[in-house]
């Protein structure tokens, strides 16, 4: 029996990444559940991908900062047995800096980057682990790596998300869950200008264009990467940096100080 694809809910999916990931997912069989506050540019993406690729189109317009409309999207995941993948794409940066903004912009940050996220991979989670299929992509970022490069309140939640998906991997991977976290450089998204910043201030050898950041996410996830790096030329500085990591397991806790902690004696 030939492989159906089933629907892939995407959030953020109104502009940038999750408009590309729906073009993407749509010319890959799936159906899909558009998820965004702005139902407008929903709308006119549906139109256009239902025209081009024949797939089922819905669009459920969402602001996941509010817990109402969160727990919509949450019930949907928990629901509809259609969904076999979620695309955790919303996301935003801050104008300036934590020191420089509000803390109405900063818990903003915090409910949509941190905690939407999360309760959303959560309810797919249980749902997917119950069939035994099913499949989690999360947008992380490079600064999960890097956080002297840039504002530590984003970097900071994309580090929490890298985290998530590393442990939801070991936890349903197991299951024949797929899970995988995308770690972006700068990518030419509409993020930029909402945050008050300019993309092209950036050397133009940084910044990748959205429809080749996706399809090399894509790939990724085809081939069963958990984290897909696609701006990173040397896989092996990634995997030297998670070795270095993985060989401290089982040396972080321990009943004695470290000696290096120790007050010298002296005579």
């Amino acid at each position: 029996m030939a492989h159906i694809p089933g629907t892939a809910l995407i959030t953020g999916a109104s502009t940038g990444l999750g408009a590309v990931y729906a073009d993407r997912l749509a010319r890959r069989g799936y159906d899909l559940i558009l998820v965004a506050r702005d139902a407008g540019r929903m709308e006119a993406l549906a139109a256009r991908l239902r025209d081009e690729t024949g797939r089922t189109i819905d669009v459920l317009p969402a602001d996941l900062t509010r817990r109402d409309d969160l727990a919509r999207v949450e019930a949907r995941l928990a629901d509809d047995a259609a969904i076999t993948l979620l695309v955790n794409n919303a996301g935003m940066s801050l104008t300036g800096g934590l020191l420089d903004s509000g803390i109405d912009q900063v818990e903003r940050l915090i409910a949509l980057n941190v905690a939407a996220p999360t309760l959303l991979a959560g309810a797919a989670g249980k749902a997917f682990a119950q069939r035994k299929a099913g499949g989690i992509i999360t947008i992380a970022s490079v600064l999960a790596l890097a956080p002297e490069m840039f504002d530590g309140v984003y970097s900071g939640s994309k580090a929490f998300v890298l985290n998530l998906s590393i442990s939801l991997a070991q936890q349903l991977e197991p299951l024949g869950v797929r899970v995988q976290a995308v770690l972006p450089g700068a990518t030419r998204t509409e993020i930029w200008e909402r945050s008050g910043k300019d993309v092209d201030s950036f050397p133009v050898e940084w910044v990748m264009d959205a429809g080749d950041l996706v399809d090399a996410a894509l790939l990724g996830f085809e081939r069963g990467e958990t984290i897909t790096i696609p701006p990173l030329a040397d896989e092996g500085q990634w995997l030297a940096f998670d070795a270095a990591r993985r060989a401290m397991d089982g040396k972080l806790s321990n009943r004695e100080v470290a000696p290096r902690y120790r007050a010298a004696v002296t005579a």
